[in-house]
């Protein structure tokens, strides 16, 4: 069993060949499909060592080619697995009725997002009953501090881990995203306050996004979003969004709390 020996020059743990290949799907899952040459220089990945650990995700399903087989994309079986992880889910059961109720009362898009790492990754999704609606996907991956639902689990964690999990160069996903590394914590303080996040324009331009913790534990990881084109708010709509989420919140703390009643 060959081990990585990657960290500080030290045994790691990790076996390499099973390493590289998460790190394989990994890397397509961000950044898209790719030819061995390209994979094995984002990778850093020797194309000799590369070639036979495509071939094998490959047979085995983890892996898809175009056409030519010579692009490499993500295959049938991660969708499998990425199925099966959210079938058996807690929490996506737990907030589904409570999605549904969401995306009723405000026919907007509702999603459901978990905070991994210093990131937010859509875990489910209820579709706006409009035809102008966001582009979104479960399975999306974005910088926690740009999105609402980021923000919102951000916001019901101690101080020193908000100081931690935003970090010092912000990179912007639209002309509107909030770089300033004061000015973003201040916005998450508020947040805090408030009991909801916003964002507007900063992951998607031309939408709003609304969103609340949800109180499913005690370090909230989990969020619920509604996400509005910014075309379709005035005051009073903005108002009630944001009524219909804090009352879903309530609702679900109480539940919650009353769990714990013998």
């Amino acid at each position: 069993m060959e081990l990585d020996t990657t960290l500080n020059g030290q045994p790691s743990g990790q076996v390499k060949s099973a390493a590289r290949a998460l790190d394989l799907l990994d890397d397509i899952a961000t950044h898209g499909p790719g030819t061995q040459l390209m994979l094995s220089t984002r990778l850093g990945i020797p194309k000799s060592s590369l070639h036979a650990l495509l071939r094998t995700m490959t047979a085995r399903g983890w892996l898809d080619t175009d056409p030519t087989g010579s692009v490499y994309r993500l295959g049938i079986h991660s969708l499998t697995l990425g199925s099966a992880y959210l079938d058996g889910d807690s929490v996506v059961a737990r907030a589904s009725s409570a999605m549904d109720e969401i995306a009723s009362t405000t026919e907007e898009a509702v999603h459901l997002g978990r905070l991994d790492g210093t990131h937010v990754v859509y875990t489910a999704k209820r579709e706006s009953a409009h035809p102008l609606r966001m582009h979104s996907a479960v399975g999306r991956r974005l910088p926690a501090y740009s999105t609402a639902l980021g923000r919102a689990i951000l916001a019901e964690q101690s101080i020193d881990v908000r100081e931690r999990l935003v970090p010092d160069d912000i990179a912007a996903l639209t002309a509107q995203t909030t770089t300033d590394r004061e000015r973003l914590l201040e916005i998450i303080d508020k947040a805090s306050v408030l009991g909801y996040a916003v964002e507007s324009e900063e992951s998607c331009i031309g939408v709003r996004c609304f969103a609340v913790a949800l109180p499913f534990g005690p370090h909230a990881v989990d969020a619920l979003s509604v996400a509005v084109p910014m075309s379709r708010l005035d005051g009073p709509r903005e108002d009630f969004i944001i009524e219909t989420l804090l009352s879903v919140k309530a609702r679900l703390a109480l539940v919650r709390d009353n769990s714990f009643v013998r």
